[in-house]
């Protein structure tokens, strides 16, 4: 994918309920999504409607999206499901380390895990970092900080330049708070810096970066246009087909 293109990925999570719902919702996403349209467009649907959701994206410009990944390849790990499983099933991308993964004790060294995993499989990782609150003092910079190079430490520069950074403030997750535009300015200069300190300028201008936090239609331009971002990682919105879409449309 072209970074100068914007990236919208929908985040399902755990809607909805029934498979036929998860079809309506995939196909009425995919008639408003055209194939001339940008940005680059993805939905994640959760594992049990991935096969559903991807024969009705099938035919157009949508990618499959799944929202989580085991770090274990094919063998005895109950309850798992492998890269290699994911991809079979016509899985692009995969969401790693979301804030409500982490929350549930998932840590910065799994995350990775799962992050190689994905590389390995030549799919696209999108890496969630976020703090849990702010303070006056700038001290959630050091959070931030500690989670990119948890990943980005390890990584060579080639294998950065494959991966997407989430950057979702978990304040700001499902509760209708939205962190400014210029917070998200702010941050996407911060994750640069970061990244440009562990490999180099060039490295780090090639990671995509995306916001997430509460993106809705009517915030979405002015986030995308004055937080420079490459596109979004949306939540709640992304269950409505129609919100998504004008959401895709405010980054052309």
């Amino acid at each position: 994918m072209k970074k100068t293109i914007p990236l919208i990925v929908g985040n399902w999570k755990c809607h909805p309920i029934k498979t036929i719902e998860a079809e309506a919702l995939a196909t009425t996403t995919a008639k408003l999504h055209k194939k001339n349209d940008m940005p680059y467009v993805a939905i994640a649907p959760t594992n049990l409607h991935i096969s559903a959701v991807a024969k009705k994206i099938s035919k157009s410009p949508i990618m499959l999206a799944a929202q989580n990944v085991s770090a274990y390849t094919i063998g005895a790990h109950t309850g798992e499901q492998a890269v290699s499983q994911l991809k079979d099933s016509g899985v692009e991308i995969v969401i790693v380390g979301h804030s409500e993964r982490r929350a549930a004790g998932e840590t910065d060294e799994q995350v990775l895990a799962k992050t190689q995993a994905v590389l390995a499989a030549k799919l696209i990782p999108i890496i969630c970092i976020g703090e849990q609150s702010r303070d006056v003092s700038g001290n959630f910079f050091k959070e931030i900080e500690k989670q990119i190079s948890s990943f980005a430490s390890v990584l060579n520069s080639t294998q950065l330049k494959k991966v997407v950074i989430a950057y979702e403030p978990i304040w700001a997750i499902g509760t209708g708070e939205t962190a400014t535009a210029q917070d998200v300015k702010e941050m996407q200069l911060f994750i640069e810096k970061i990244l440009t300190k562990l490999h180099d300028r060039a490295t780090a201008r090639a990671v995509r970066l995306l916001y997430g936090g509460s993106v809705k239609p009517h915030n979405a331009a002015e986030l995308h246009e004055v937080g420079h971002m490459n596109g979004f990682l949306v939540g709640g919105a992304s269950l409505k087909a129609e919100d998504f879409i004008a959401i895709t449309k405010a980054v052309i």
